[in-house]
């Protein structure tokens, strides 16, 4: 064999054992069962699961508004309100509290659940984008203690339901509060 074909092997073998290393690693996986993302505001606040409604007839057209679903989560000892959410991609955001314009109170210690069947809400309004099921749009929540956090909320795949996703109803909360 010619030295020029040994090395041919040589980086060929080499190849091989490169390439069926990389097959053996595990690829980084989410396995929290969480549909959207979950981002911290501060050290006891954070955002859980934000996404955006399944549209009825499979995309959100400019101009249309969409249902923002999420959970909020402070373990620390203070309360905490949102009292805004801002984006790029809508001109207003809709925050309802028993039927009422208001902000979100997040009490110490407790989870809140927006858009949680009998719960706050949150409606993105006069959309400035197209979205379909997996796309995402930026939105900023502004608490007024833990400040400012912005995170991708994502549009929901079809099939879904357009409730509280994995949230447990906020009545059957174990805190009992």
């Amino acid at each position: 064999m010619s030295t020029r074909s040994a090395r041919s092997w040589t980086v060929a073998g080499a190849m091989a054992l490169v390439l069926a290393g990389c097959g053996n690693e595990t690829p980084d996986v989410d396995d929290s069962g969480a549909v959207g993302p979950d981002e911290a505001a501060s050290e006891d606040v954070t955002v859980l699961q934000v996404q955006l409604a399944y549209p009825p007839d499979g995309v959100y057209d400019l101009g249309e508004n969409a249902e923002l679903y999420l959970g909020v989560s402070n373990t620390g000892g203070t309360e905490d309100d949102l009292i805004d959410v801002r984006g790029p991609d809508f001109t207003d955001a809709a925050i309802t509290v028993d039927g009422e314009p208001g902000v979100i109170r997040v009490p110490e210690d407790d989870n809140v659940y927006v858009g949680a069947e009998g719960s706050p809400s949150i409606v993105l309004e006069d959309l400035q984008t197209s979205l379909r099921s997996s796309q995402s749009i930026p939105v900023t929540l502004v608490f007024e203690e833990a400040g400012e956090v912005t995170v991708d909320a994502v549009v929901a795949a079809e099939g879904q339901t357009s409730g509280p996703f994995d949230f447990e109803d906020p009545a059957e909360d174990p805190t009992g509060t």
